[in-house]
């Protein structure tokens, strides 16, 4: 029978005056999350005392959200290690743990960049060790607990001035934040105060999938986040986040082209396999006829925006390519997942797409490959078991 259209919930930050995790947390409450499902959840970290203050602000008349968090005494400034046993011995959701953890890694391998130190020497010391491990995981405990499937920004203001750190006074942005803000759209704005943390760009562009204008949606609820600090001219200091119904999977992607007449085509493997590895969605190589009869190349890259400038870099460094063109388009994408089909060699990964017509089973060539060869079998026999075998349900599986 065919299936309906998957109505996807989106979640986008609009970031007019920057964001901070606790302002991001704020907005997650202020946008539905049930304050009381947060502290149960937050209460199975080993992190010791700590009272989270949810409070209620109206900057220039809107009513938001506004959270802090009071540490209690001799509150310890711990490694990324410590942190990340932390998550894993807390009966915390797995995919919770998994998405927090990467934040964190993100966060210490930018700080541990731009001060020359170890990852394994970086400890969470500039907004404290509780604040910082309550913001992110409490950020992911919010898009978890209210089901957002995805989650897009939009460009990020870059503030200039100075602000004063356990390291001493530093240039903003930070430069943590413009370590981790590496491929994503930003703005000037004539602001001389923090706008973006290293903690609320850690959580951006780990958990964004793009970053850009407000994806089409049906909103379902708003939430405003308020910062600690008043901002210039009566702007007000506040994260909006807009929840809603994404009917379709379309996404704003990127798609970058270029001519070769003189290029060894014999590198292309080499170089798709490091375009994706960076982020290329796809990669293509179409031959064509050129200027004055040459035999050329075409090829073509498609990614998300965040993953274009590394990408344009790669194929400038990588190819006899002078001059790139780009330019941004909207791609629709099927509702796809991983999963396992029962055949007569045994488990094999396959990929379930759903179609308007239905749901569709399709082979995946690198599992099937290792099985063609293992079993010394067609490839193609291996395909048609897949196409009839059995998927295995996820109960099944535990």
């Amino acid at each position: 029978m065919p299936t309906s259209t998957h109505a996807i919930k989106i979640a986008y930050t609009d970031c007019f005056s920057g964001i901070s995790g606790d302002m991001f947390l704020a907005a997650l409450l202020d946008a539905g999350l049930d304050e009381n499902v947060l502290r149960l959840e937050l209460a199975k970290l080993d992190i010791g005392p700590f009272d989270l203050l949810i409070t209620t602000t109206r900057p220039s008349g809107l009513k938001a959200t506004k959270v802090e968090i009071k540490a209690g005494a001799g509150q310890q400034f711990r490694h990324l290690a410590t942190i990340l046993e932390i998550l894993q011995a807390s009966d915390l959701a797995p995919i919770v743990i998994e998405r927090a953890s990467t934040v964190f890694q993100a966060l210490a391998c930018a700080e541990a960049k731009v001060h020359g130190l170890l990852v394994e020497k970086i400890h969470f010391h500039e907004v404290g060790a509780i604040d910082t491990i309550i913001d992110v995981v409490g950020v992911v405990i919010g898009l978890h607990h209210l089901g957002i499937e995805r989650l897009v920004s939009s460009p990020l203001p870059w503030s200039h001035g100075f602000v004063d750190c356990a390291h001493g006074r530093l240039p903003l942005p930070a430069p943590a934040v413009c370590e981790l803000l590496t491929g994503v759209p930003v703005y000037a704005v004539d602001i001389s105060q923090e706008l973006v943390t290293p903690t609320g760009a850690a959580l951006l562009t780990t958990l964004s999938q793009a970053f850009g204008p407000l994806p089409e949606m049906t909103i379902t609820s708003t939430g405003y986040g308020s910062g600690n600090h008043t901002l210039p001219r009566q702007q007000p200091n506040l994260l909006r986040l807009i929840i809603g119904q994404e009917t379709e999977k379309s996404e704003t992607v990127e798609v970058i082209e270029t001519h070769l007449d003189d290029w060894n085509s014999e590198g292309f493997p080499y170089l798709c396999d490091l375009l994706l590895r960076q982020g290329a969605l796809d990669v293509s190589l179409t031959a064509m006829l050129m200027k004055k009869g040459r035999p050329g190349l075409q090829l073509r890259v498609i990614c998300h925006p965040a993953h274009g400038m590394q990408l344009k870099q790669t194929i400038l460094s990588e190819t006899t390519a002078i001059g790139l063109r780009f330019r941004t388009e909207s791609r629709l994408t099927l509702e796809r997942e991983e999963v396992t089909v029962d055949t007569q060699w045994g488990k094999i990964v396959a990929k379930k797409v759903q179609t308007p017509a239905g749901t569709v089973i399709y082979p995946e060539y690198e599992a099937c490959k290792e099985i063609a060869e293992s079993a010394q079998v067609p490839l193609q026999q291996v395909y048609r078991e897949v196409y009839l075998g059995r998927e295995i349900k996820r109960e099944e599986k535990e």
